[in-house]
């Protein structure tokens, strides 16, 4: 029977350190879920919205039913398995999201993962209804954000002196030729289709 071993120094070090770190981690995600239950003001900045018509909630409930949150965020809940759909009304018309929704793979001229036509997971889409899809494509669309949030098209209002550095320092001079910066055109109301084709 051989009997147990005691701990080298180096590793009664090594179960300190882990120790003190694991109760670092703890104490920090206690003080976190605190603050954050007992807080009124919200700890993230809030940068999508939606303020939907009567076609989008109609559509909200057939998202909800098809079960597309299973793949998809939006309203801030779901899975990221797929593309979260907060902000994706500022950056397509209801047109576009529409079109991708009945023939993805024509739309993308290629294949796509997991929506088009059967066997693909998400092959109930294209079966759905014209109305279904137009209802559905509306929601999606009444998915806003801010301009300069993670999934908004147009960037913050305004210069900024990090990223004009940025594109003075790395882009080419033929792209600064050939291309706008965005941020020169004035800000519009609604989103461009010719914009994004």
């Amino acid at each position: 029977m051989s009997s147990k071993q005691p701990l080298k120094s180096g590793e009664k070090i090594l179960f300190i350190i882990f120790g003190v770190f694991f109760a670092l981690a703890m104490i920090g995600y206690i003080v976190l879920e605190t603050v954050r239950l007992t807080s009124d003001e919200p700890m993230y900045t809030q940068t999508t919205f939606f303020d939907f018509s009567e076609d989008g909630l109609k559509g909200s409930e057939i998202y909800r039913k098809a079960n597309c949150n299973a793949c998809h965020r939006a309203l801030r809940a779901g899975t990221s398995m797929g593309l979260s759909l907060d902000g994706l009304g500022s950056k397509y018309t209801a047109e576009r999201i529409e079109k991708f929704l009945r023939e993805p793979e024509k739309y993308y001229h290629g294949p796509t993962i997991d929506h088009g036509y059967p066997p693909k997971e998400a092959a109930y889409v294209s079966r759905m209804s014209d109305e279904e899809l137009r209802l559905m494509a509306i929601f999606i669309s009444e998915l806003k954000a801010d301009p300069g949030s993670s999934v908004a098209k147009t960037p913050p209002p305004g210069r900024s002196e990090f990223i004009d550095a940025m594109v003075g320092s790395f882009v080419p001079q033929e792209w600064k030729e050939k291309y706008k910066d965005i941020r020169d055109k004035p800000q519009e109301e609604g989103v461009q289709e010719k914009a994004d084709e």
